[in-house]
């Protein structure tokens, strides 16, 4: 059983349907007990970081998700869930993350450019691609350059340079897929990435 955890941010139907498509059994929910008793759980996310730990603060989620990660239990971050999943976030300075993975959350700086020399917008909106950086069972299959859908404002940047799974380029390189054993985290939105995001839904599914 996949819980994909209801803390009041995220569009839960389309990454339920997504889930379901990859051969998942999913249950939506929000309790410490339905942490407690999943067997994967995906964390979901659109928003503000501060919002989200205020919503998983608001359900007593903090400590289960850390004791679900630290028993190994599978666990796959998406957009702002990855982000959850670091130390903290420039976004909501003195608000502390999940703390799973050493590392903070930055903000795309201002004049970032592509290789032509054209300024690129913040928010990252739209499809970009994925550069795997080393083996783990999420990315098995996945052609290096593959392209996602991403929308954010913020990067991930992990402490531990083997944390990272695969990176994408966006006037800088930053890590668009990390990972430590079962815990697990994308930027991109696999429910919007078509047969790239399925094929990823399913390799967490078989973890």
């Amino acid at each position: 059983m996949i819980l994909l955890v209801d803390y009041g941010i995220g569009n839960l139907r389309s990454v339920q349907k997504a889930l379901e498509a990859a051969g998942g059994d999913v249950v939506v929910g929000s309790t410490p007990a339905a942490v407690a008793a999943a067997e994967k759980i995906l964390l979901p996310g659109v928003g503000a970081f501060g919002d989200g730990m205020e919503g998983l603060h608001a359900r007593g989620l903090v400590a289960p998700l850390q004791e679900a990660a630290q028993r190994g239990v599978p666990l796959l971050g998406i957009c702002l869930g990855m982000q959850l999943l670091f130390e903290g976030s420039e976004e909501a300075p003195g608000v502390p993350g999940l703390g799973l993975l050493p590392g903070e959350v930055r903000r795309f700086p201002d004049g970032l450019r592509d290789d032509a020399g054209s300024r690129l917008k913040i928010p990252h909106t739209g499809w970009n691609q994925i550069w795997p950086q080393r083996d783990h069972p999420l990315l098995h299959g996945l052609v290096a350059g593959a392209y996602a859908y991403f929308n954010h404002a913020y990067y991930c940047a992990p402490a531990n340079p083997a944390d990272v799974l695969a990176e994408t380029d966006y006037g800088l390189r930053y890590a668009s897929v990390v990972g430590r054993g079962a815990l697990l985290g994308v930027q991109f939105h696999p429910e919007k990435s078509q047969a790239v995001g399925l094929q990823i839904l399913r390799k967490f599914v078989g973890l």
